[in-house]
Parts: C-alpha cells; sequence; structure tokens
C-alpha cells in the first residue's frame, strides 16, 4: 500500500514522470484485432486468470473454529476485508503499472518488441517498485524481502492443509498409512516431508518458472473449488428431504441457492481454465489428477485385499495345523566368532532337528572348513552343498524347499549370522549374500529366518550417539 499510495501521488500530484524498465517495449499481440467470439473467449481467459488472484479466501472459512464469538460474524467480516484488500491491492496495481507503462508477457523474448538479447523479465512488483523507489534502493530491497515473505506465508498453508488431508485420505486407506501417524513432534512428519519433496521436485522440473507453474495451481484450486460447491448442494439437498421446520427448510434453501451459484461461478471459471490453459500446463495438472485417482483407487484395493486375506475366518475354513517339529539350520561360511554365536543361539532354542551347511563354491576353502570343524568337536553335523555354478542363494534354497517338502507340518528355522556396522559403507562391502538369501526365503511357507547379529568395533560408534526418533517413526505398531 505504501509502494502504490506513494507511486500515485507522485504522478498525479507531484506530477512526476515514473517510468517502469519495460516502458520502452511494445507489446506483441498474438491475438491481433479480435471481434466476436474470440473477443468473449479473451475476457474469459483474463477472467480466469484474474480469479486465480483471488485464490486464497477460502483460508478463512476453513479456520472458522478457530475465531472468537460469535465465530459467523467475526469470520464474515474477516472476509469482507479480506476481499476489500484484494481488490483495492488488483486495481491499484493495475493502475500503477498503466502510469508507468509496466509491461509483463508469458513469452518475453517473443512478445517485447525492443528488448535487448538476455533480457530477463522481473516480476511486475519488482518493476514497479524500482520504478517508484528508484531514487531509495533501500525501500527495493525491503518490498522484495517482505514479498518473498508473504509467498512464504502463503506456502506455509499448504504445509499446514495437506498433512491433515493426507492423514484423513490414509486413514480411510487411500493414501499409505504412514501418512497417517504422527512424528516425534505429534505433527504429521512424513506427509509433511513428501509434500517437501514434491514442491522441490516441481520446482526443479518447472525451472522455477512462476508462469508455468501457476497453471498447475488454477486448475487444483477451481477443481477443489468446484467439487466443493457441489458437495454441498447435494449435503442441503439431503438435509431437505427430512428437515420439517419451514424455518430451518429456508434458510437451507438460500444456503444451496448460494452454494449452486457457487459451483456454477467456480465451475465455469474451471472449464475456461482448461480451455484456454490447456496447452499451457493445465494438461499437466489434469494428467497427474487423474493419475493420483487411479493410484489412490489401487493402494485402497490393496488394503482391502490385504484386510480380507487377514481378517479371522470360520473355523471350518481356516488352518489351524500346528508345526509339529521344529528344524534347524546354520548357515556357516567360515569358521569364525558369528558361526559359533549363531550355532550356540539355535541350540539354546531346542530344535528337534539342528544342523550346519555350507555352500561349496571353492574346494579349497570347503576342505579346509571341514578339517576345521571336525577339529572342534562341534556336536552339530556340517553337510557341505555343492554349487556348480558357484552360486551361493540357489542352492540354500533348494535345500531348505527339500526339507520343508519331505516334512509339511515341521518349520524350518534358518539361522544367519550377521555383521552390526557402524558405517554406511561396510554394509555394502558386507551382509549382501545373507540380504539376497533372507530376502528369497522370506516367500517359502513355514520357513522362518532368524538373523543373528555379531557387532563389529565400528559399531561401537553408534551406541554412543544419542538415541532419537527419526522423522515420521511410527507410534502405533510396527506393521502399519
Amino acid at each position: 500500500y505504501i509502494m502504490l499510495g506513494w507511486g500515485l501521488f507522485k504522478i498525479y500530484v507531484l506530477g512526476t514522470p515514473l517510468r517502469a524498465e519495460s516502458a520502452g517495449f511494445e507489446m506483441h499481440s498474438e491475438h491481433g484485432d479480435v471481434l466476436g467470439f474470440a473477443l468473449v473467449f479473451l475476457i474469459a481467459r483474463a477472467f480466469s486468470s484474474g480469479s486465480a488472484a483471488l485464490t486464497g479466501v477460502e483460508a478463512i472459512s476453513n479456520g472458522v473454529p478457530a475465531f472468537r464469538k460469535p465465530k459467523s460474524r467475526n469470520a464474515a467480516t474477516t472476509l469482507l476485508l479480506l476481499g476489500g484488500i484484494a481488490i483495492s491491492l488488483f486495481m491499484g496495481i493495475i493502475m500503477l503499472a498503466r502510469a508507468t507503462g509496466a509491461k509483463m508477457a508469458e513469452r518475453p523474448h517473443e512478445q517485447l518488441i525492443g528488448a535487448p538479447p538476455g533480457y530477463q523479465q522481473k516480476t511486475l512488483i519488482a518493476q514497479l517498485a524500482d520504478a517508484v523507489f528508484h531514487d531509495f534502493p533501500v525501500a527495493l530491497y525491503l518490498i522484495a524481502g517482505v514479498t518473498a515473505l508473504i509467498l512464504v506465508l502463503a506456502a506455509n498453508t499448504a504445509f499446514n492443509g495437506f498433512p491433515v488431508l493426507g492423514s484423513i485420505l490414509a486413514q480411510d486407506r487411500f493414501l499409505p498409512r504412514q501418512l497417517h501417524t504422527r512424528g516425534d513432534r505429534l505433527a504429521f512428519s512424513n506427509g509433511i516431508l513428501f509434500l517437501a519433496f514434491a514442491a522441490i521436485a516441481f520446482v526443479i522440473a518447472f525451472r522455477a518458472q512462476v508462469t508455468a507453474l501457476i497453471q498447475l495451481y488454477i486448475v487444483g484450486v477451481f477443481v477443489s473449488f468446484t467439487l466443493s460447491q457441489i458437495g454441498m448442494v447435494r449435503h442441503w439437498t439431503r438435509l431437505l428431504r427430512v428437515e420439517t421446520d419451514s424455518g430451518v427448510r429456508r434458510k437451507m434453501m438460500r444456503s444451496r441457492v448460494i452454494n449452486t451459484i457457487g459451483f456454477v461461478c467456480t465451475g465455469t471459471v474451471l472449464v475456461i481454465v482448461v480451455v484456454t490453459k490447456f496447452l499451457a500446463g493445465a494438461w499437466i495438472a489434469i494428467l497427474a489428477m487423474s493419475a493420483l485417482f487411479v493410484i489412490m483407487k489401487m493402494i485402497h484395493k490393496h488394503y482391502d485385499t490385504v484386510a480380507r486375506e487377514l481378517e479371522e475366518q470360520a473355523a471350518e475354513d481356516r488352518d489351524i495345523t500346528l508345526p509339529s517339529r521344529n528344524h534347524a539350520i546354520v548357515l556357516v561360511s567360515k569358521m569364525h566368532l558369528p558361526t559359533l554365536r549363531a550355532l550356540a543361539y539355535a541350540r539354546a532354542t531346542r530344535p528337534d532337528v539342528l544342523e550346519a551347511i555350507t555352500v561349496s563354491v571353492d574346494d579349497a576353502e570347503t576342505r579346509e572348513l571341514v578339517h576345521k570343524w571336525e577339529d572342534s568337536d562341534i556336536a552339530v553335523p556340517l553337510k557341505v552343498i555343492a554349487s556348480p555354478y558357484r552360486e551361493i542363494t540357489r542352492p540354500v534354497l533348494d535345500y531348505v524347499k527339500r526339507v520343508s517338502k519331505e516334512s509339511p507340518r515341521t518349520v524350518v528355522t534358518v539361522f544367519i549370522p550377521e555383521y552390526v556396522v557402524g558405517h554406511w559403507w561396510e554394509q555394502v562391502l558386507h551382509n549382501q549374500s545373507a540380504l539376497r538369501l533372507k530376502g528369497r526365503l522370506l516367500f517359502e511357507p513355514n520357513v522362518m529366518v532368524t538373523s543373528v547379529p555379531w557387532q563389529l568395533s565400528s559399531s561401537e560408534r553408534i551406541k554412543t550417539l544419542e538415541p532419537h526418533a527419526a522423522p515420521g517413526d511410527a507410534r502405533r505398531g510396527f506393521l502399519d
């Protein structure tokens, strides 16, 4: 307001000519002289673009519970003030832009005649601030900072709303359940992180071009507006079917008329935006929303399928056969301390059968292992599995399948020694064979996989670190 007031005062009262940096350029009209339907189409396009400037006022209606009593009256007054501020700012910017000759183009290198090569177009606010405060650069930077702060606050509304919406959809099984869990600060951390990464991806993909990003915003906003208005129309219609009080019915009918008008207005803007901005980027928003709808339906179907699979069935349809025996298998690669710990733990479980197996991929190493095993007087037998193709996973998997097939009521427990490391790069150097084998064994029925950890010295640094919860850690259970 200070910039607009001072600029208009200098022009119309003091008579000081103010010229924007783009005032000397000429606009190349892509429409030329338009009449009839083309003129209506152009006006509709301008109307749809201008409507985007008024988005955000819905935040007042969303925040009605936060107002003091009487909530409805205070919210309505605030909404009226917000509308007045938006209109006055909009009109003031238009007046000052016309007075200073400022020009904005969607494609400046094509539509601005007279612009030098490599010309970087500034935003309209920046051009007006430069023209009004050209002799006071501090004010220019102040306006830029305030504008950035306002944009940050505007972006914060999405981080307030989306995590809650994502939590509701996740609770209804339309999004991953991780979005429904609260972090250690009682916020929906996963939703916040997801939105942050998505925003970063969009900024990078569109090279931070506001002109391109705004098309996605317009379509998304007016789709939500239109759906909310038609939803309220259906809401009032459903209540009118059962309401008998005449006074209440009149209020409901009035509300339904208001929402119907809102639906017509927002629906009209949406159609105009889709038609006029389709090639400018609106198609991306339509495609993204369609893909998101399909993905959400698939997620919901998956959760329903899992729920049906896990829910308790009738006793006659349920497999209540309990395992009769426990066959324990310890995987051995070398004769070292992790192997001895795995053997000790396996013996502590008191299985019916306990054996150790090793896969022979090198004859010399296998013979050395067998000799050490025999010399150690370990009571557990060691079985050597041949592997002509020097593969480890397949021979072990085939052996476990064979044991399970010979005795279907026997549960097979596979003990796998694993290293606990203190650096990420150590994980790359160790445990790879164990991870691959464990991943395959998990798909086998009646097979249990037990990891027996062996802490390397580097893992001591992890113990000394202060334990803390990662953002978005589950608070309800392991399987959620």
